[in-house]
């Protein structure tokens, strides 16, 4: 910041605040004429200080520093509704029932965009998630296992079509219960990615989008801590394995109907119109079937006839027929009698791609990017619908609804209400993604508070198992016992995870690390798209790459980088909490270069290259320049192209100096300089003074 100029040689001028020198002014007789001797009137000084002007503001102003996770006030900027006569009543209720169903309209659409946005991630990265589970060599590895969940999960989006593969393949023997178990908790990793994707969408106002990524990541850190805990003592004490099959074995569970499709009633009927998925070509994928790998997962004919027919068939010999009454011979030939099944097709589908041509990457990416554009499209629509609908009394009531506890001693209740009425809503819609993805961006303006939502969030976690348990108890007989002990482990995996991170309110650690990372997003927003980048996709890839070089690779790369994670995280908790303990060079981090502690050089590096972009010049004039300035060391944007314009050369506005002051020896410098060097003791005297405002 630039110092207020020649501050020592300022002078007051209290003429300007007093009015009594006015007044005595007046008495003094002018120029030109001389005084009444006969006036013997004594002059009356009139002093009164002009409140507009003050010096007290240039001393002192202390500021009051506002939480950024303070909920905003919504208030009704409008007219209120006592001023209003009765056709602008009547008008404004009309406005309220129209804002509601264009609300409606637009959630139905988002839920709708979600819904096609997983078909898109199956038709990209389906058989690959497929080939992923058909490498058994590694399944025996907890570790291989987690990120395979988390991977799969990432590319189908869909929590329920990998628990479903596995399911299929624990009922076909490929794979068991003590290695599904890490898949299963890979996949409940993998599910928390869409409502982080939903929070980007609020990235235009830093203040949403701390609060909405702070938010959506409150599912991730859950998820990430419980499986640091759980999976290590799952892999030593197999307790998950051994309570599901006690709980199998000892209610004697029967087929039962299906779960309910409450939500899928309403959104199938559009988006069936625009795709629809053979999903069971990803379970035979899985099952190493390697005619699959040549089908389309596009679904092409809905209505089929199954037709069973008994047909003579030839067999090598009579012990290959299937019962001796049904054997003969023909001469040199054996013949029995087989069911033989036949497959009519009856009609095709009514999507838009059923008789497109097109590959099933070329239709995921086209319908990848119209889902991304109708989901943020929709998003942008809720929030500001959200915004003006949620104002005055009405936001007062909501905010109180959701944030307040009850009276004490029954505070502790509230949060586990709001975990049943989480897992409640979740059951409803059927998906946790779709019920977290809708919360978020009621987070993002300020409805429902980080601590209020971690609690829903956990409701989401239990909401979703609860489905599959149903799901799992409509299977068929041979696969009842291993779907229902998965969808168990599920469950109690995410009840073990509730118990450890939420009935002690200091064991809360997800809520502080996602409000810091939200602070860290907020500041450098593109923080938030290397985070999706590196912990969803980096990081699992880099750690099943390991895996299939072997177990004692992977020890030997992942023991130190975690021992040097641990040691930062000891070291980093000791310079916050208890600095005295350690040494003088490690009571902060400033030995390291900047780079490795600080995201500031980052951003530079990145503002730097996406500020190439913004620039009104050629690519080449651009490339150029910015290659001199790095060499060279001169300022952000040499003048070596004269097309390359930035936002320092526009003329600044120019600020006033207050007026409680006047600059003599500032003034007088600007009148004897030349013209330029006015302009030049002008400007500096413009900047300085609005810089010290």
């Amino acid at each position: 910041m630039a110092p207020w100029p020649e501050l020592e040689n300022a002078q007051p001028n209290p003429s300007k605040y007093m009015e009594g020198t006015t007044s005595q002014q007046s008495t003094t007789p002018g120029k030109g004429k001389e005084p009444d001797k006969n006036d013997t009137r004594t002059p009356v000084t009139k002093i009164e200080l002009l409140p507009s002007y003050s010096t007290v503001a240039l001393i002192e102003e202390p500021t009051e520093v506002a939480d950024p996770w303070d909920l905003p006030e919504l208030r009704d900027t409008g007219i209120k509704w006592s001023e209003r006569d009765t056709k602008g009543k009547i008008l404004y209720v009309f406005q309220g029932i129209g804002k509601f169903i264009l609300l409606l309209g637009f959630l139905y659409f988002f839920v709708c965009s979600l819904d096609v946005l997983s078909s898109a991630f199956q038709l990209v990265g389906g058989k690959v998630a497929g080939q992923f589970f058909s490498n058994n060599s590694i399944m025996s590895n907890p570790v291989a296992g987690l990120v395979i969940g988390v991977l799969v999960t990432v590319l189908v989006q869909s929590s329920s079509t990998s628990s479903s593969i596995v399911v299929s393949m624990v009922a076909s023997s490929l794979l068991s219960v003590r290695a599904a178990i890490p898949i299963i908790m890979g996949a409940n990793i993998g599910t928390s990615i869409t409502n982080t994707i939903v929070a980007l969408m609020q990235a235009g106002d830093r203040n949403e989008f701390r609060r909405a990524f702070a938010g959506a990541t409150v599912h991730d850190f859950f998820n990430w801590l419980s499986v640091f805990v759980l999976l290590p003592l799952e892999a030593a004490t197999h307790y998950l394995e051994i309570l599901t099959d006690l709980v199998v074995e000892t209610f004697k569970f029967r087929n039962g109907e299906d779960a309910p499709a409450l939500l899928k009633v309403i959104t199938d009927p559009l988006t069936k119109l625009v795709i629809q998925l053979d999903k069971k070509v990803i379970n035979e994928i899985a099952m190493n079937d390697e005619a699959a790998k040549n089908k389309s997962l596009i679904k092409i004919w809905c209505k089929t006839f199954t037709n069973v027919t008994q047909m003579n068939v030839t067999v090598p010999s009579p012990e290959n027929c299937t019962s001796p009454s049904l054997c003969g011979l023909d001469g040199l030939y054996t013949w029995t009698i087989k069911n033989v099944t036949s497959k009519e097709n009856i009609a095709k589908c009514q999507h838009i791609f059923v008789n497109s041509n097109l590959p099933d990457l070329v239709v995921g990416i086209i319908l990848l990017l119209v889902s991304l554009l109708v989901l943020c499209g929709c998003l942008i629509m809720i929030v500001k619908l959200l915004g003006s609908v949620l104002r005055g009394q009405v936001a007062v009531v909501i905010k109180k609804t959701l944030n307040t506890d009850f009276p004490f001693p029954f505070a502790w209740v509230t949060g586990y209400l709001a975990i049943l009425v989480g897992a409640g809503m979740t059951f409803i819609v059927q998906s946790s993604s779709v019920f977290t993805s809708s919360i978020t961006p009621l987070i993002g303006i300020g409805v429902i508070s980080i601590e209020r939502a971690y609690p829903l969030t956990l409701g989401s976690n239990i909401g979703t198992t609860t489905t599959a348990i149903l799901a799992a108890l409509a299977s068929p007989g041979s696969t009842l016992r291993s779907s229902l002990q998965i969808a168990l482990c599920h469950f109690f995996f995410n009840i073990s995870g509730i118990m450890l991170w939420y009935p002690i309110p200091f064991t809360r650690l997800p809520i502080r690390l996602a409000k810091g990372l939200g602070n860290i997003a907020a500041e450098y927003r593109w923080f938030a798209v290397f985070y999706l980048i590196f912990f969803f996709l980096l990081i699992p890839l880099a750690v099943f790459g390991l895996s299939l070089a072997g177990w004692p690779v992977l020890v030997g790369v992942g023991v130190p980088i975690l021992f040097v994670i641990l040691l930062v995280v000891v070291l980093s908790v000791l310079q916050s909490r208890c600095p005295r303990l350690l040494p003088g060079r490690l009571q902060n981090w400033n030995f390291l270069p900047l780079w490795m502690h600080s995201l500031r050089p980052w951003d530079d590096v990145i503002s730097l290259l996406s500020g190439c972009c913004q620039n009104r010049c050629c690519f080449c004039c651009r490339v150029c320049c910015r290659t001199c300035c790095l060499l060279c060391g001169c300022p952000p944007c040499c003048r070596c192209c004269g097309c390359c314009q930035r936002g320092d050369d526009e003329p600044e506005l120019p600020g006033k100096a207050p007026e409680a002051f006047d600059n003599v020896a500032l003034s007088r410098e600007v009148q004897d300089a030349p013209p330029a060097a006015q302009g030049e003791a002008s400007g500096a005297w413009s900047a300085s003074g609005g810089t010290a405002l």
